[in-house]
């Protein structure tokens, strides 16, 4: 079971960016998929998930401005992320929970420049 992440870059303070996680070796429909991000120096800390019926939920402080989708095949999931700001620069990770195990990709670095 592999995740793997893509997306990530540098983008001035109000751009936007859209991360891509691609999920193989299983299939990930019947199951939750997710973002975390952790900046320089801060723990990992949760952004967004998405339930295999659609649900989303998210971080307050990023509500607004982050949508988090899956692909049709519910083995993609994504995060489009509007409005970034400075203290959004940070390496995320999806991850997704499969047969009772958390799975994490590798990781995709966003730098946003003020």
């Amino acid at each position: 079971v592999q995740l793997q992440a893509s997306g990530g870059g540098l983008v001035q303070a109000g751009g936007s960016l859209k991360l891509s996680c691609a999920g193989s070796g299983a299939s990930f429909r019947t199951n939750y998929m997710g973002w975390y991000r952790q900046a320089p120096g801060k723990e990992r800390e949760w952004v967004a998930r998405v339930a295999p019926g659609g649900q989303t939920d998210y971080t307050d402080s990023m509500k607004g401005r982050f949508s988090i989708s899956r692909g049709s095949a519910k083995s993609t999931v994504y995060l489009q992320m509007d409005s970034l700001k400075p203290e959004d620069t940070a390496v995320y990770y999806c991850n997704a929970i499969y047969r009772g195990r958390t799975y994490w990709g590798q990781g995709t670095l966003v730098t946003v420049s003020s």
